[in-house]
């Protein structure tokens, strides 16, 4: 069998497709619709291509064939399905190159880290294909045997946000399929591109019906939580928005999975290496411009090394370039869409309103050569009190405050007094003591000295208001399947 890199290099001719047009894909067929619409480049505001506007006549016949096409999916042989995940995989892999330009193009991130979302999205699949959720057997006497078995949902969808688009709609369509389900995916109507091509790649690999893809605009996804044919959603999005997919899938007791915001918080003990955890915060502070739910947000600060800790923290970022994706040398790419950048610029406002003290940054725009892209230079704030907007909202962008600590005690506390929890950290060399506070900490991931590690085998979602359910890994599977229990009397 040929290695992944010959497999690549070979690029099967039935894989590659051009990324000039894009269409819905519905039961394996291309097309358009008789209104379309068009994402915005953030990094110039420059107009894109024109993508369909689905209405419910498309969603309707996505349905139609997703139920048609779900009992033979799921009839068919888990290992079949692994293999259809590993081929997916492949057909991603010898698109790479235009997948990856597309991603900063239509998301705006630094074209390092687009690679990172590509590979992630084709490791993760292939991953996925490895897990198997076997029947359990609780019981096996001379009377009885009583069996937990798995059997899939049915129909599911997925709501795909803007910032990672491939990584994340992989994430959601790999374990449904292999679970046995058929699903419908909704990009961001920011971010249709890369996951349109998705579904036309998926037209090579699977049975009609079983991975479709429209794209619409803010209708669509009130659409499809409220369609009576779908039996589960997978959403990835804004506490506020998935309060209200919530609130839509009660309507029709539809399974929900809901990923979040976050607001994580990072403890730094005061026998840390600055050299070492320094460019390391910073580095997870400011990834994707600040535009990943699970960054480091609220940074806590030992007094004792607060200063120093300050002082390289800004010495480093001032060396994060900002600038177009495209450009290798940039770290910080733009803010993705206008809406948000708006929200960022508010924050930074703020700066001045509230009497925060910038310790770097707090400039709106970046250098005049942006182009006229939703540009936002990194800000570190000072200090600002545990009741500031900077501390208790999710700015979702590049700027992060500094806070002072001294009892641990009342750190943790400090760490938990949000409503949200999604993921939080602790460092210091003395494992044992870190490993001891991460357990207080209240959210579905804590790391010891990393933050935002992720794994296809490791599930991840949030606590409170940053979720419901979790996604990836054995348990992720799961939230794709009914849990049946099979009782089997031997004495009758």
């Amino acid at each position: 069998m040929p290695s992944t890199e010959e497999r690549s290099a070979n690029g099967d001719a039935s894989y590659k497709i051009e990324f000039t047009k894009f269409y819905n894909t519905i039961n394996n067929e291309l097309s358009s619709t008789a209104t379309t619409r068009h994402s915005i480049d953030p990094a110039t505001q420059g107009t894109l291509a024109e993508v369909p506007v689905s209405t419910k006549a498309d969603l309707d016949a996505a349905v139609k064939h997703a139920r048609a096409a779900f009992p033979p999916w799921a009839a068919t042989p888990w290992e079949e399905r692994a293999a259809k995940l590993r081929a997916f995989a492949d057909a991603i892999e010898v698109n790479k190159h235009e997948i990856t330009h597309m991603v900063v193009l239509e998301s705006g991130k630094a074209i390092t880290t687009a690679n990172i979302e590509v590979s992630l999205a084709v490791n993760h699949l292939r991953e996925t294909a490895k897990l198997q959720l076997p029947e359990e057997v609780l019981e096996d006497t001379d009377e009885r045997t009583t069996i937990v078995r798995y059997p899939p949902i049915g129909v599911a969808a997925a709501i795909v946000p803007w910032n990672w688009p491939l990584l994340l709609c992989v994430g959601k369509l790999g374990p449904a399929l292999l679970a046995g389900n058929t699903i419908i995916i909704k990009p961001s109507p920011f971010t249709p591109y890369t996951d349109l091509k998705l579904g036309e790649l998926g037209a090579k690999v699977f049975p009609p019906g079983v991975l479709q893809v429209l794209s619409g605009d803010d209708d669509l996804g009130p659409m499809i939580t409220e369609h009576p044919g779908i039996d589960k959603i997978s959403f990835t999005g804004s506490t506020f928005t998935g309060k209200k997919v919530m609130e839509s899938c009660s309507r029709t007791l539809k399974r929900v999975t809901l990923e979040l915001g976050g607001n994580d918080a990072a403890i730094i003990y005061p026998d840390v290496d600055l050299d070492k955890v320094v460019p390391k915060i910073a580095i997870l502070a400011f990834l994707s411009t600040g535009q990943v739910c699970m960054l480091v947000k609220r940074i806590y600060v030992h007094a004792s090394i607060y200063e120093s800790f300050r002082d390289a923290l800004v010495a480093f970022t001032r060396n994060l370039r900002t600038g177009p994706g495209s450009d290798p040398e940039v770290f910080c790419g733009p803010i993705q869409n206008s809406m948000q950048f708006a929200k960022v610029q508010d924050m930074y406002a703020s700066i001045a309103k509230e009497g925060w003290t910038a310790a770097l940054g707090g400039v709106d725009a970046g250098p005049e050569h942006h182009s006229g892209g939703y540009f936002i230079e990194p800000a570190i704030i000072d200090n600002p009190p545990d009741d500031s907007r900077i501390v208790t909202e999710e700015p979702f962008g590049p700027i992060v405050p500094l806070l002072k600590w001294e009892d641990e005690e009342d750190v943790v506390h400090r760490a938990n007094d949000t409503k949200m929890g999604l993921g939080a950290s602790v460092w210091s060399k003395d494992i044992q003591r870190a490993h001891r506070v991460a357990r207080k900490l209240e959210a579905g991931s804590v790391w010891v000295n990393s933050h935002f590690d992720v794994s296809p085998n490791v599930p991840f979602g949030g606590h409170k208001w940053s979720g419901l359910g979790m996604e990836w890994g054995v348990r992720g599977l799961k939230e794709w399947c009914n849990t049946q229990s099979l009782w089997l009397r031997k004495d009758f």
